[in-house]
């Protein structure tokens, strides 16, 4: 198994200009959750988009939901 080349990966991806804002976004519809009293820290849920900021979708309350965090990591296999 190889290492991980995290430097490598954050200059080449995450670190790119599109990706901050994107993350920046996620962090911002997490906190507004938070403070509705939809999430709480420790609780195993996630603020998920259910159009990701990558294909358009936004931080609009319709876009987002409450799911486990299990749910929103095997989203991307289906």
């Amino acid at each position: 198994m190889r290492d991980r080349d995290y430097a490598k990966e954050y200059r080449e991806y995450h670190g790119k200009p599109e990706q901050i804002k994107n993350r920046a976004k996620r962090n911002s519809a997490r906190r507004k959750a938070a403070n509705s009293g939809l999430v709480r820290k420790g609780d195993g849920m996630e603020v998920d988009h259910k159009r990701p900021l990558s294909k358009g979708g936004s931080n609009h309350r319709s876009n987002l939901r409450i799911v486990t965090r299990k749910t929103n990591r095997t989203k991307g296999d289906r």
